[in-house]
């Protein structure tokens, strides 16, 4: 693994668990540790990754592979910034920026 992988690796987890964090702090004052956890909790749209084979494919893009990676998904999850709950919203947005942080992966590692 060449030093740019290793700046694009770096990139795309601070960005999936570092970011929403930081995003909530400055946000979300009053919640943002609430914010935060359930930002990073919308990781659990990549158990869609089970379905695929192999599982993890490093030249494989998951915006639009992956059935929680789609514009579909990503309408719902936009829809979901509507909803009169705070922790909904949270989900949604980390759910998107989720999105946001995949779709700069697939620029970055070039299958995209």
């Amino acid at each position: 693994m060449d030093s740019s992988e290793i700046i694009r690796h770096l990139i795309h987890y601070s960005l999936h668990f570092v970011f929403p964090l930081v995003l909530a702090f400055i946000a979300f004052k009053k919640n943002w540790k609430q914010a935060g956890l359930i930002m990073v909790s919308s990781m659990i749209i990549d158990l869609d990754h089970l379905l695929a084979n192999p599982i993890f494919d490093p030249n494989r893009c998951s915006i639009g592979f992956h059935p929680l990676h789609t514009i579909w998904a990503g309408l719902v999850y936009g829809a979901l910034l509507f909803v009169p709950s705070s922790k909904w919203r949270y989900f949604a947005l980390g759910c998107l920026l989720h999105l946001g942080t995949d779709t700069l992966d697939c620029v970055l590692g070039g299958t995209w």
